[in-house]
């Protein structure tokens, strides 16, 4: 049986963790960044989660696919595919809240594209729900709605779409502080 050193595991899985959140950047600075988990108020009404009935390995599972998803939409930005990775941040979302409705309550939550309303129904601050209500426009049900598939990409910037990939990556943050804290 191998064992390995926690302490420089934990030091790569963070730093992979990250990757997969937010991609690469060339002019990213991580010392600036805190690693410390946030400290509870007491004006936090939030209840803390009976993990008797939830889906550890499943929000596991499901929160690597959203990661993979960002990844994903890292690289059809990369691509010029902008609608190709504004979906693939609504999908991110969706997933990220998934895991944490299967932490929480052993289950999916039902969804009916509202990610402000899955955001809700799976205790999401207010912050986080704004965050997502901004990416659900881009599920492609609605989207091909009005925009024809042919002119997606021409309809979103690069800009626009690395803004969305920021308001998915604060969804990712707020999910992986309840998710990987099991």
């Amino acid at each position: 049986m191998m064992h390995a050193d926690n302490s420089a595991n934990g030091e790569s899985q963070e730093e992979l963790e990250r990757l997969l959140l937010e991609g690469f950047d060339s002019t990213d600075d991580t010392s600036t960044r805190s690693t410390q988990t946030p400290v509870k108020t007491d004006d936090e009404d939030e209840e803390e989660p009976d993990f008797g009935q939830s889906d550890v390995q499943g929000a596991l599972g499901l929160f690597a696919e959203a990661a993979q998803d960002m990844a994903t939409a890292g690289v059809e930005l990369a691509l010029g595919r902008h609608f190709a990775c504004a979906d693939y941040c609504n999908q991110a979302v969706e997933k990220a809240a998934q895991a944490v409705s299967l932490l929480r309550f052993g289950r999916r939550m039902s969804y009916n594209h509202d990610l402000r309303a899955l955001g809700a129904a799976v205790g999401a601050p207010p912050n986080i729900q704004d965050e997502m209500d901004i990416l659900t426009p881009f599920h492609p049900e609605m989207f091909y709605a009005e925009t024809p598939p042919e002119t997606a990409d021409e309809v979103i910037s690069a800009e626009q779409a690395q803004e969305y990939m920021q308001h998915a990556r604060n969804v990712m943050r707020w999910a992986r502080s309840i998710v990987l804290a099991v």
